[in-house]
């Protein structure tokens, strides 16, 4: 079983990085491989060319790592994820360019209201200041923050995004980077992007007219 995870976590690495999701070393990917134990990046890993030898297996209550191998620097964020998110299976950290740009500014509005991916997948995002890559501030405050979202963008920095599966957690990711892509490109271009109504969208979500609604109950 734990290799399967292994593998799942290797090609997921690989797609992040062909459809430009992910970039050098920038990124890092995370399961759940049962209460107590997460199978994590190891650090210094380039996600394009990931191996069935570049996790570390890590207790996300103990701080305990199994093996030689040293964990990601961003291992608090993701183990904070997880001691706050029973529903969490999977998370993954990177930086795609338009998600990146968002975060690089003072644009902090991605829309969900435009189309059926992004009421349902970008319903929940949440916003945090700029702390340095691998500190406990970081870690907790992304950790705060998972109580209220299943998206996470670092100002300066890039996103978190988490879920009860690999999947899903790749859903999320392809649909902000398309929303952040279609509000950039729409501003350039000098057109104006159409809301939703709340209505409709409330009557989307409430009525499983795409898939169940996930409703957040953490705290």
């Amino acid at each position: 079983m734990e290799n399967l995870k292994r593998k799942k976590l290797v090609n997921t690495g690989k797609y992040l990085a062909d459809n430009q999701l992910a970039w050098g070393t920038s990124g890092n990917i995370s399961v759940k491989e049962n209460d107590e134990f997460m199978l994590i990046t190891a650090s210094g890993t380039k996600l394009s060319n990931l191996v069935i030898d570049d996790f570390v297996r890590f207790n996300v209550y103990t701080g305990e790592k199994l093996g030689d191998r040293k964990a990601s620097k961003e291992t608090p964020m993701h183990s904070g994820i997880y001691k706050n998110c029973k529903d969490v299976k999977a998370v993954l950290h990177s930086s795609p360019f338009y998600a990146t740009l968002f975060s690089c500014s003072n644009e902090l509005n991605i829309m969900s209201e435009l189309f059926v991916e992004t009421m349902y997948y970008l319903e929940d995002v949440a916003y945090i200041d700029y702390y340095h890559p691998g500190s406990q501030e970081l870690g907790e405050a992304v950790a705060e923050q998972s109580l209220n979202a299943n998206v996470i963008m670092m100002k300066n920095h890039g996103v978190m995004v988490f879920d009860e599966s690999i999947t899903e957690a790749l859903m999320r990711l392809e649909t902000l980077e398309m929303a952040c892509k279609m509000i950039v490109e729409s501003k350039k271009a000098g057109i104006q992007l159409t809301k939703i109504s709340d209505n409709v969208v409330d009557d989307f979500l409430e009525n499983s007219l795409y898939k169940p609604r996930k409703v957040i109950k953490r705290k």
